[in-house]
């Protein structure tokens, strides 16, 4: 299949997974290599410290989302859109990233940026010329949409609408958090600054 330009982005991507396969080096001495983390920096506290149980307000999620390596994947494509891009950087708009692993990402019957009505509707070539890397790029956004809350704190039973405006709420059950109505499990919460939170989940929302 053949996206033209519009595979610059995927290809970063790569990038990422590639970066987050290779063995890294003790963050301290990382930290240490780069001077805007001062001794002061709200940034380097809360990174070292515990996301589960802290909350940085010197901190927004565009700051963080990069830093977990098992959401790199989905990590990557939050920065090619450019309307959740700009709401992570916003430490006025809250929100709950519902961040699929990159098991999911791998496992996914189709690419982010591909619906199976285009190859049904328009072949092999869905995805060529310029009206193809318009509807690739279309569901893509849709795709990272479909993942971001806008709102935080988000309230167990609450029914909110994505940026995409698929409607889910969570539950617990077991002592488990699920995302509904696809019983979607939360893993872990990977952080928790300003403006929101970001979830790593066990499966996709689109």
């Amino acid at each position: 299949m053949k996206y033209g330009s519009f595979v610059a982005h995927p290809f970063a991507t790569v990038c990422l997974i590639l970066a987050a396969s290779t063995e890294s080096r003790p963050f301290d001495s990382i930290i240490e290599s780069f001077h805007i983390f001062s001794e002061q920096s709200p940034l380097r506290d809360y990174i070292m410290g515990s996301p589960e149980e802290q909350v940085s307000t010197g901190v927004i999620i565009s700051d963080v989302i990069g830093k977990t390596q098992n959401i790199a994947i989905f990590s990557g494509l939050t920065r090619d859109i450019d309307a959740v891009s700009e709401r992570l950087h916003d430490a006025a708009q809250n929100a709950t990233v519902l961040a699929p692993d990159n098991s999911v990402m791998r496992s996914l019957k189709r690419k982010p940026w591909e619906d199976a009505e285009d190859y049904n509707t328009l072949g092999a070539s869905a995805y060529e010329g310029s009206s193809g890397e318009d509807r690739a790029r279309g569901n893509l956004e849709r795709f990272v949409q479909r993942h971001i809350v806008p709102e935080s704190p988000w309230e167990e039973g609450k029914k909110v609408k994505t940026l995409s405006g698929n409607e889910i709420w969570w539950e617990t059950k077991d002592g488990q958090k699920k995302i509904q109505p696809r019983n979607i499990e939360v893993t872990s919460i990977a952080d928790k600054v300003s403006n929101g939170e970001i979830w790593i989940v066990g499966g996709s929302l689109a």
